[in-house]
């Protein structure tokens, strides 16, 4: 049985240990205190949370003054009210300034989102913080990595976006696994078949393909990237050289997310097959969380189905490039100009 633990639960407890031993650390709220589990917050300080009611956008502007005045202001709500409502003022009044302001999104992805439908499954809100300079974004993979990012982000000079889930998140990483901010981690690698590249709470699925496809004799690499910007470009293309191809799996639109981030990666500095699992640019029905990622082609054996696309399609290129080869060597009293 696959072990969960709450996300949000292990955000406020990162924030509480980061608030007792830092006076500046403050969390502003939306009316979602109770969403975020954040109780416990409210009654060890009580001065030090400030909630604006159902008001995003003066919630980050309000965060934004914190901020100018030195304080380390952590502002909360669900993910795509802090990233639509509010996201003028994340661009102008944080990022444009640089401002020290922690932004955190509950609900991030259709997995998170599977008990209010659509208006609270947010699949659009990377690509939004992705295109504003300046704001870097965190996407941890399970409950005790949220917590170690919630810490870590403190140390981080200037505005964040931090994706956290619904509270009933599956368990990847111990406890003792610390979150390393900018860096990837390669969690399984059992050869260079192709990569899977990866990120947020489905992580578990894309290592369960992986297990899957080394059974069956492809021997493939998975690659976490809990830090989409600044992205570990120069991890990445390493892996890329190595495997000729890739896989991105995200609970996020395929456009703007982790596979448009690969997908540049790929354009600019390694030339090789992509193919992009996520939610293909439709609005999700609602549902259970596992079988709503399942509806919607993110389940183990559509991963598992896309790396053997991808792979047909690095083979198909490798095998004209020695076609065009072997049309060169043929060819008769062919000039060669040097």
């Amino acid at each position: 049985m696959t072990r969960i633990a709450s996300s949000r639960e292990a955000f406020t407890n990162g924030l509480l240990d980061l608030a007792a031993r830092d006076e500046r650390v403050v969390l502003v709220a939306a009316d979602s205190v109770k969403a975020l589990r954040a109780t416990p917050f409210e009654e060890q300080f009580p001065q030090r949370l400030f909630d604006v009611g159902i008001a995003e956008q003066n919630a980050v502007a309000v965060a934004a003054g914190m901020a100018a005045c030195g304080l380390i202001p952590y502002v909360a709500t669900y993910a795509g009210f802090i990233t639509m409502r509010a996201c003028e003022q994340m661009r102008t009044f944080v990022a444009y300034p640089r401002l020290n302001v922690k932004m955190v999104g509950l609900n991030g992805g259709i997995y998170c989102g599977e008990r209010e439908g659509v208006t609270h499954q947010f699949f659009e809100d990377l690509g939004i913080v992705r295109s504003i300079p300046g704001i870097s974004i965190v996407v941890p993979a399970d409950a005790s990595q949220v917590r170690h990012a919630t810490r870590a982000i403190a140390d981080i000079e200037g505005p964040v976006y931090l994706r956290i889930g619904s509270g009933r998140e599956p368990v990847v990483f111990d406890d003792s696994v610390p979150f390393e901010f900018g860096r990837t981690r390669v969690l399984f690698e059992k050869g260079h078949d192709m990569a899977i590249f990866t990120n947020g709470f489905v992580v578990s699925r894309a290592l369960a393909a992986a297990e899957r496809l080394h059974e069956t004799g492809i021997h493939i690499t998975v690659v976490e990237v809990p830090t989409l910007k600044p992205l570990d470009r120069d991890a990445i293309v390493e892996v890329l050289e190595r495997t000729r191809g890739a896989v991105t799996v995200e609970d996020h639109n395929v456009i703007g997310g982790l596979g448009s981030a690969i997908a540049e990666t790929i354009s600019e500095h390694v030339p090789v097959p992509l193919v992009r699992v996520g939610l293909q640019d439709v609005f999700p029905e609602s549902g259970e969380a596992e079988a709503l990622l399942d509806c919607y082609g993110m389940d183990v054996p559509s991963i598992v189905g896309a790396v053997h696309r991808a792979i047909a399609r690095k083979e198909c290129l490798r095998l004209g490039d020695a076609e065009a080869d072997s049309s060169v060597q043929r060819s008769p009293g062919m000039q060669v100009r040097t």
